[in-house]
């Protein structure tokens, strides 16, 4: 008999107590049956999980194959399933434990015997993946894949023997071909890893050591010390954004870890200041540039690469802000702990910017030794040599007192104040002809600083007014004297009228 919920608020006290829980319970019964999968809905996961496997989308599959387990949780069909593909993806521990839930179901089932002893041997646990062979053997003597498997395994733990020795010695060089070996067979051998991993930072090839790491750290449950370590190694590398991140790694373990965080705290005001460094330059903003990179030395004194990548950044933003001088120091620090071929064009161009073109030559001709292909360096000798060949001429800036950057009205101005001294009427005898010849390369000198394009043409090395320096020029004083249209005869014969 059903009791509605009318029936029920018409009842007395304690039967209506009664009623209210019997409908309770038969609501709880009902919705746990409608929750437990029927056997359709296993057998959908099951194909489901089969086609994606098919594709090697081994994450979809391992979705539905979960979802088949917790509908029948005692299948060692679909234990064994899920823990091939737990297999396929390097999840050693959750693959051990579905093959050896598979053998309490079903102790003969000689295929997952034999996933899990090949599990252990990639783990580089020799004794357990030993007797998973051996059983399997046992049972099939004849299981060609088991009879290779076990023969590795004894040279493996022999040669094993021999590197701990290599390592116990400082022999690291004959103990990293020997490891190379054994990861070939154990893969997954943490042990293994950390081991050549060590080797390499004997060997301060540190690249080879953090690859190693990275395994290390997939590898481990709990890998604290493991992120700490590889966050030093890329520290030490230059690379403090790749280290800020590892060290984050660590802290989501242990927020408070005794060397994670103190080195933490540290490293994001050194990564903060190479980083803003960076986008300062590439926004050309070389000011800001120059300021943050110089931070970064204020918090790192010792870690030469560190030092390297703010020594770098300082260069190339003090010779866009044409500071030369600095510029030139910062170089040659840079240059002092590593060469590369972009420093020293940078340099090349802080050489020029000095008017010391045989200087910017060599560093120019230093990079493209370095990298033959390098644009940069090969129309960078051609500029230098240019300017050098100009500078054995006449330098319009230096004719006027004025600076590369200078404007229009700074020039307009210099000008006046250079013809007014110059202006032969000032001048008598021998010295008149001193001062003819610079009052001409003093206008020569405001004609092309004023003019955009010719400008441009000079600060590429190319004088406008020299027939001899372009090819097709115009400028304006080609053809005689520069003042013959003042008036014919002496080209002094006129006042200048300054306000």
């Amino acid at each position: 008999m059903v009791v509605s919920l009318p029936e029920i608020l018409s009842l007395g006290g304690e039967k209506k107590l009664t009623a209210c829980l019997l409908l309770l319970l038969l609501e709880l019964f009902l919705e746990g049956a409608e929750a437990v999968p029927n056997s359709a809905d296993i057998e959908n996961h099951l194909e489901l999980g089969k086609q994606f496997l098919a594709h090697n989308q081994l994450s979809d599959a391992l979705t539905h194959y979960h979802a088949a387990v917790e509908g029948d949780p005692n299948n060692y069909l679909t234990l064994f399933k899920r823990g091939t593909v737990y297999l396929a993806m390097g999840k050693t521990r959750f693959a051990i434990q579905d093959f050896s839930r598979v053998l309490e179901l079903k102790p003969d089932f000689t295929a997952a015997r034999y996933q899990r002893g090949t599990v252990y041997m990639k783990s580089g646990e020799y004794q357990q993946a030993a007797a998973d062979f051996e059983q399997v053997l046992y049972e099939e003597p004849h299981n060609e894949h088991a009879h290779e498997q076990y023969s590795r395994i004894e040279p493996a733990e022999e040669q094993w023997v021999i590197v701990q020795d290599l390592m116990a010695r400082g022999d690291y060089r004959n103990a990293i071909p020997m490891l190379t070996q054994l990861l070939e067979i154990s893969p997954w051998c943490v042990a293994f890893r950390q081991t050549r991993a060590d080797a390499y930072i004997e060997l301060n090839d540190l690249l080879a050591a953090i690859s190693d790491l990275r395994s290390v750290n997939k590898l481990s449950q709990d890998s604290t010390e493991g992120y700490y370590h590889l966050a030093l190694l890329l520290y030490k590398i230059g690379h403090a954004t790749s280290a800020l991140k590892e060290i984050r790694e660590c802290l989501k373990f242990d927020p408070e870890h005794k060397d994670c965080f103190p080195f933490y705290k540290k490293l994001r005001k050194v990564e903060k200041g190479i980083s803003n460094a960076e986008q300062y330059r590439d926004e050309k903003q070389y000011q800001d540039c120059i300021q943050s990179a110089e931070s970064v030395l204020k918090h790192e004194k010792e870690e030469q690469m560190i030092i390297y990548e703010a020594k770098r950044i300082l260069c190339t933003c003090s010779v866009r802000n044409e500071d030369h001088g600095k510029a030139l120091g910062y170089c040659k620090d840079a240059l002092d702990i590593m060469k590369d071929a972009q420093i020293l064009c940078d340099r090349a161009e802080a050489y020029i910017g000095s008017e010391m073109y045989d200087d910017a030559i060599h560093d120019y001709q230093e990079a493209l030794g370095m990298d033959e292909h390098l644009q940069r360096a090969k129309d960078g000798i051609e500029k230098a040599k240019r300017l050098q060949k100009q500078a054995e001429r006449r330098d319009y800036y230096k004719i006027l007192g004025v600076k590369r950057d200078a404007t229009k009205q700074e020039i307009v101005k210099a000008y006046r104040k250079a013809a007014q001294k110059w202006h032969p009427d000032n001048f008598q005898g021998d010295e008149k002809k001193k001062a003819e010849k610079k009052f001409i390369d003093v206008a020569a000198a405001k004609e092309v600083l004023t003019d955009p394009e010719k400008r441009r043409q000079f600060d590429q090395g190319i004088d406008p007014l020299d027939p001899e320096g372009q090819q097709g020029g115009h400028g304006g004083f080609h053809g005689g004297s520069p003042f013959a249209h003042f008036h014919h005869g002496s080209p002094f014969q006129f006042k200048f009228h300054f306000n």
